[in-house]
């Protein structure tokens, strides 16, 4: 699988377009056990925040939070389709939607290491 060092992204119905600039290629691909991520089923890859551009449709995009409100996550309004959010593990990464990277196959990165959202460090109460 080549991913190149500027990538573009686009959701299913291609009203929201990406620009990621990735110099070490997919970085910490992995799935999540979180509520949403574990809904949701997506292989997610980082870029540092400066390294997402949105080249169209910013408009088209909504976003979602819950729980701790920290973690932003975006959706295309037209055909529903997660493209990234920024993380509440990291909040200088976004973590992008491998299966939006053009001519990228997902399953090709398969097994993907699972990281553990459900006992995530931020949903701590600290006594």
């Amino acid at each position: 699988m080549d991913i190149n060092r500027v990538h573009n992204a686009k959701c299913h119905c291609g009203a929201v377009e990406l620009e990621l600039t990735m110099p070490n290629g997919l970085e910490d691909p992995r799935r999540c056990s979180c509520s949403m991520c574990r809904k949701r089923g997506a292989i997610a890859a980082s870029v540092l925040l400066e390294n997402l551009k949105i080249v169209k449709g910013e408009d088209n995009l909504t976003l979602y939070q819950f729980n701790t409100m920290t973690a932003r996550h975006y959706f295309c309004k037209t055909c529903g389709i997660y493209t990234h959010h920024q993380r509440r593990s990291n909040p200088h990464q976004f973590a992008i939607n491998v299966a939006c990277l053009e001519g990228v196959n997902p399953y090709d990165l398969e097994p993907v290491k699972i990281y553990d959202g459900i006992h995530h460090p931020k949903d701590s109460i600290n006594l």
